[in-house]
């Protein structure tokens, strides 16, 4: 295992900048924000919010992606960076294929997703879209040859989001329980990204515990070889059971990816939500928040209060879940268990944001 241990000054320079006019940006943050960001120099110390990057072997992303850092004066310069405005400041989630049995729990738990992002990306609107079939996209689709998994053509989904893309956008995400694969010489993809045209596309499927074991439910006989245009291989196809673990995956998955939509690349200097990932463990090691460099960048993109945002969060963990409609009325805690060390991180945040 490897440890990333930049230099104090090195990440101060990331932070704060070198150019006067982002140094001058930087000190309009109130005493209590400066300090919250500048905990990320103390990385490594015991009590410290933010953790070091540790690369556990070669298949990791960073050796196996070679990046240049992303410092936020880079990020700020990029002229094809792309930040909400009032005619975009929606970010929309379109779901594809089935979430789960059709009923008032799979509903819930898309909504989950959504309020998660909602706090995450404070100060803008998050909204879902009417949900859609794999069948109404029109997609390509195959049976992976190593696990015999139903997999979808991602470039046909973001061929797909375009056209249903609203014009107050500031992204359109699809999010689906089906597994993905980008080309045919390609085993599978988590997800796949058009930055420029603020679109993107993501799978839970492999955030299932069982998806990588041998009876996996979501294998089909190796006999079924479906014909192309034949969509009923979907109808009841399996889904991953709702729980925490899965929750907090798909909420880590579907943040990272919007990150990008800013045009914040993978982070390399503390752990963060934005540290880029090759595989299952890889992703679980990541925080599920910012560290100060990336926050910075999201901020005056945004521009939320930062306590605000951390408040926001808290409260959308104390709230109950329910369903109602017209003939039921349902209640469904949330399954919040894997978060409980964020909340946690979020509470000692705002202690220093609230002094």
């Amino acid at each position: 295992m490897k440890v990333i241990q930049r230099p104090v000054k090195t990440l101060q320079t990331a932070l704060l900048s070198d150019s006067k006019d982002l140094i001058k940006l930087y000190r309009k943050y109130t005493d209590q924000e400066r300090q919250l960001l500048e905990e990320g120099f103390k990385a490594g110390q015991q009590g410290c919010l933010f953790q070091l990057i540790t690369v556990h072997s070669d298949s990791d992303w960073i050796p196996a992606h070679p990046e240049e850092p992303q410092d936020f004066r880079s990020f700020w310069r990029d002229p094809h960076r792309t930040s909400p405005d009032p005619a975009h400041n929606t970010i929309y989630i379109q779901t594809i294929g089935s979430f789960g049995e059709a009923g008032p729990q799979t509903d819930q738990y898309v909504q989950w997703l959504r309020q998660y992002c909602q706090a995450f990306f404070c100060g803008l609107s998050v909204k879902l879209m009417p949900p859609v079939t794999v069948a109404e996209t029109q997609c390509s689709f195959r049976v992976n040859s190593n696990l015999h998994n139903l997999q979808i053509l991602t470039g046909d989904l973001l061929q797909f989001l375009a056209h249903r893309k609203p014009k107050d956008a500031f992204c359109i995400v699809g999010i689906t329980m089906i597994d993905l694969y980008p080309k045919e010489s390609w085993n599978f993809v988590f997800g796949q990204a058009s930055l420029s045209m603020g679109m993107g596309v993501f799978s839970f499927a492999r955030y299932d515990n069982h998806f990588y074991s041998r009876n996996y439910t979501g294998r089909l006989s190796k006999s079924l070889q479906p014909k192309k245009g034949d969509y009923s291989v979907f109808d009841g196809y399996y889904t991953p059971p709702i729980c925490s673990s899965l929750l907090l995956r798909s909420c880590k998955t579907m943040t990272h990816e919007i990150g990008h939509m800013f045009g914040i690349r993978h982070c390399q200097w503390l752990s963060c939500v934005m540290q880029g990932s090759n595989h299952l463990e890889e992703s679980d090691r990541r925080p599920l928040d910012f560290c100060p460099i990336c926050l910075r960048k999201l901020q005056v993109s945004v521009g939320f209060n930062i306590a605000d945002r951390y408040k926001v969060h808290l409260k959308a963990y104390r709230m109950s879940s329910s369903y109602t409609s017209s003939q039921v009325s349902l209640h469904y805690p949330k399954p919040t268990e894997a978060f409980h060390d964020y909340k946690l991180w979020l509470q000692r945040c705002l202690e220093i944001l609230e002094k």
